[in-house]
Formats: structure tokens, sequence, C-alpha cells
């Protein structure tokens, strides 16, 4: 796969000198655990990236629960972790790839190449019988990445309304199915789903931490490839991501929403979609 690297390949090439590898382990609503699991252990060389703290930014009225930062600031951010323009760079987390796939998104929205998620993550890892470190790593050296946002992979609020009636357009839904339709919502404070929006559920494609094959992506997703633009969201642009790098897998070119279904709620104006009985 061409984003996503096993760990067989990481062990054997841990010496790479242009490595830098991530950990952006997280767990929504629960603060402390990313790095607090950091500090129980680790990969070899990896160096904590916070996903409340770098990879989100001020929430506000609008832009949902997980707003970008200002991208400098991310940009900044990576740079002080030793992250440049030759770094090779692998994302890991638990193992489902949210964590890592946001950090993986937000990297290639800078324009950065050679970045890579970890298949299982941490998980596959140990499964593995690899050794894991809990030294924290200081970085080796300051980056410095040449960096411009591909506005070519994000959708705004105003750009999801615009397609909303579009033969063209997909609006791909990443949540939950029970969310989906209205059933439950454990999170934000409206139940249901955008209008016109279809589901495709992002736990499928990493279940039990296995990557699923091409083959079975090309199943998964077949009829999206009709569309001009494939507009991915979940709840506030954590989980969407999973979808939107299988996706690239198989040659599609989504678009994140980043705001998600939470930013969606947050206009009165907009409409709201329950399919629950």
């Amino acid at each position: 796969m061409k984003n996503i690297v096993d760990v067989k390949w990481l062990y054997e090439n841990l010496n790479d000198e242009k490595m830098i590898i991530l950990d952006s382990r997280s767990e929504l609503g629960n603060y402390d655990y990313g790095f607090d699991e950091y500090k129980k252990g680790h990969l070899p060389k990896a160096v904590f990236v916070s996903v409340e703290d770098v990879l989100t930014g001020e929430v506000k009225e609008h832009g949902g629960r997980h707003p970008l930062p200002e991208m400098e600031s991310f940009v900044k951010d990576m740079e002080n972790l030793g992250v440049d323009d030759s770094s090779l760079v692998v994302v890991y987390d638990d193992g489902d790839l949210a964590m890592a796939g946001r950090l993986w998104w937000m990297l290639k929205y800078i324009g950065k190449e050679n970045v890579y998620l970890l298949s299982g993550g941490i998980s596959a890892w140990k499964e593995a019988g690899y050794g894991i470190e809990v030294e924290i790593p200081s970085p080796r050296h300051k980056g410095s990445i040449t960096w411009s946002l591909n506005k070519k992979i994000i959708a705004s609020v105003e750009d999801v309304k615009k397609n909303l009636l579009s033969e063209d357009t997909i609006i791909v839904d990443s949540r939950s199915a029970d969310r989906f339709r209205g059933e439950i919502e454990p999170i934000d404070r409206v139940p249901g789903h955008i209008p016109n929006a279809k589901n495709y559920p992002w736990t499928i494609l990493t279940e039990g931490y296995e990557v699923k094959d091409l083959n079975f992506l090309r199943d998964h997703f077949k009829g999206l490839e009709k569309y001009e633009k494939v507009i991915v969201h979940c709840g506030s642009g954590i989980t969407g991501t999973v979808n939107f790098v299988f996706m690239e897998e198989i040659g599609l070119k989504p678009i994140l929403y980043v705001g998600g279904y939470s930013d969606w709620i947050s206009y009165d104006d907009n409409e709201i979609i329950k399919e629950a009985k």
C-alpha cells in the first residue's frame, strides 16, 4: 500500500537517519490518555504528538469539536519535533488509525511527502514481539519544512451545502450506522445526518486493528469512482480520515470536511435528517 507500512518494514528501517516516528495515541474525552500511555511505553525513537494540543485549534461557535489549529503553528510544532522536507514520517496510534489518520492528513494538507501510517499501530508492534521504550527522546534537530496548503483535499461547510444536490458529488458520513440514522448521539447535541449523505462506517476498515486488503477496499467503495467529488466527514474530522486514506489507496480523490457533523449542526438553518423509527 502507498500510504501504509507494516511493523516488519518499520523494524527493518528503524536506523534510517531520515526516519521520524510520531506517536499520536489519544482517546476522545480522556485528555491524559495519550501521553500517559506514551510514558508507559512507546516505539523506539517515537515522539509524542497531542491530538488535543497540537492537532486541534480553538473551539468556537462554528468549526466543529476538533477544528484545525493555525497551520503555521502546526508546522512549527512539526519542525520542533525534527520533521523537515527530507524526513520519512511514520505515524501510529493504538491500531485503529483514527488518531494517526488525523496527523497523517494534516501533514498531507501542508504538502508533506513521505508520510505513512503504521498498520496495526503499537498493538501490532507488540504482538510481533518488537521492543518498546519508556525513555522520552529529544528531537535530534530542529527541522525546516517548505510548505503550502493542499486545498484540493479540504472542504468547508459552504462546499458541502453547495454540493448537497449535485449528481456529481457524494457526501460520505464515516460515523457508525446508529449515529448516522439518528438512533443515538453520544457526543453532539442533535442526532441525525447531513441530507443526501451515505453511510460508510470507518470502523470496518481496521476492525480488530487489521487493515483490509485492496480487493476488499475496491469492493467496499465500489461505485464511488463515478462521482467527480467525494466529500468525506465524521463527527469532527478525526475518524473520517480513516475512510479518506483508504479511498486514496484505491485511487479515489476524497475531500475531507474537517468540521464534520458537529460543525454542520452549529448552523441553525442547516437541515438534519433522522431515520430513527
